[in-house]
């Protein structure tokens, strides 16, 4: 964090502990509350705002959490991308309901998501695919995620062979790699403020729309 970074977030730090959040109010659209905390914390200096845990469970209930990045929200809900074959897309496949969490500590604020996942269009994977960087892309055809691998130089030989296997800049998008579209039914923000007395929005959909609730902390 450079010097201007670090003066954002100074200034940036107490201002929803002392402001806190609106009251509960089913006018308000949670998705552009949301775009604004998310620009909140570009600005602030935040390092990789985008970083969210991304929770999972089996069939039988078993829940998993790993950090990932997240790469779009927009009215439909919220993205990331990910191997289809990694342990996070077969918990999917056997039970399509993920949790997100995104924490920003310097402005003691979080946001919870609920909701159920569905896979993106090839085209919008696609898309997002070739905007990365071509080591991204080539790692992406050489890791098997989340499988046993008995040692690192598998994965470099692996790695050395896709990238001499496509040595322009166009790489084709793997069929086992691509997006999830997270589509919300709960959105909590939770601001801190002083003596622990936080506020805690919560969004819930209710067919069209969304009702508003404020929970205690």
């Amino acid at each position: 964090m450079n010097f201007l970074q670090k003066v954002r977030c100074i200034l940036t730090m107490g201002r929803g502990v002392v402001s806190g959040l609106p009251e509960a109010s089913a006018d308000r659209d949670p998705m552009d509350l949301f775009g604004e905390w998310h620009k909140a914390a570009g600005k602030a200096g935040i390092l990789l705002p985008e970083t969210i845990i991304v929770a999972t469970a089996s069939a039988d209930g078993r829940p998993s959490a790993r950090c990932m990045l997240l790469k779009g929200f927009d009215q439909r809900g919220f993205c990331f991308f990910t191997n289809y074959e990694s342990r996070k897309a077969g918990e999917l496949d056997e039970n399509p309901y993920v949790a997100l969490v995104l924490h920003w500590a310097v402005l003691q604020r979080q946001v919870r998501i609920e909701g159920k996942v569905s896979r993106l269009s090839e085209e919008e994977s696609t898309a997002y695919f070739q905007s990365r960087p071509r080591g991204s892309r080539i790692g992406a055809w050489a890791s098997k995620q989340s499988h046993t691998l008995e040692q690192r130089t598998t994965l470099e030989s692996r790695a050395r062979e896709f990238d001499s296997k496509y040595p322009g800049e166009h790489i084709p998008l793997p069929p086992f790699w691509g997006g999830y579209l997270v589509e919300p039914d709960r959105i909590e923000f939770w601001q801190g403020r002083s003596d622990r007395l936080h506020d805690r929005l919560c969004f819930l959909r209710e067919a069209e729309r969304w009702r508003a609730e404020r929970l205690y902390p």
